[in-house]
């Protein structure tokens, strides 16, 4: 029938029920989309079909409570091990392994054997990077089938994805004769 739509109406389509929602009650685009199974993007459009202001940054960081101090801030007093970001840190039996003469004949040959970025071939801002962290395998650490060179972006392209990258990286290694 004319004026009617041939899907049932959802209640993010009226503009009354949205100013309740996100102006009244203060909840984000976020909020009400996962509360209703849909995406952001589909309360934006309605936010904007209906006119309806979008917050500000300043309003959605009060709103947030980010950057709180003190006790406040979730993330207090977590440091070292208690932060879940704990990667192994910088101890004292780690620091005295690569200051060993050792340690640094390792990376030397690694430096000799890659010669570039193992990646993308680049040959400026080298590093070394273990494929088996410190953290996790302390053995392996002067392993030089655990090292591998790779540029600054590239290393940085990897953090947090070390467990992905890892059998990739592991053939590579391989294929030098690592």
């Amino acid at each position: 029938m004319k004026g009617t739509h041939w899907r049932d109406r959802k209640p993010w389509w009226g503009r009354d029920w949205l100013v309740d929602m996100y102006e009244t009650k203060g909840q984000s685009a976020g909020e009400i989309a996962a509360a209703n199974g849909v995406t952001e993007n589909n309360i934006l459009y309605w936010l904007a079909k209906h006119g309806i202001t979008r917050r500000c940054m300043a309003e959605i960081r009060a709103a947030k409570h980010w950057g709180s101090t003190g006790a406040e801030n979730p993330m207090y007093g977590k440091r070292g091990i208690l932060n879940p970001n704990w990667r192994g840190g910088l101890t004292p039996l780690r620091q005295a392994i690569y200051a060993k003469a050792e340690m640094r004949q390792a990376m030397s040959a690694v430096y000799k054997r890659d010669r570039c970025c193992r990646l993308c071939g680049a040959t400026k801002l080298l590093e070394i990077h273990h494929i088996d962290p410190f953290s996790q395998s302390p053995l392996l650490v002067m392993d030089i089938g655990n090292m591998i060179v790779l540029c600054k972006a590239c290393h940085r392209k990897m953090r947090g994805k070390e467990a992905r990258w890892k059998r990739r990286l592991f053939k590579l290694v391989a294929q030098k004769g690592g």
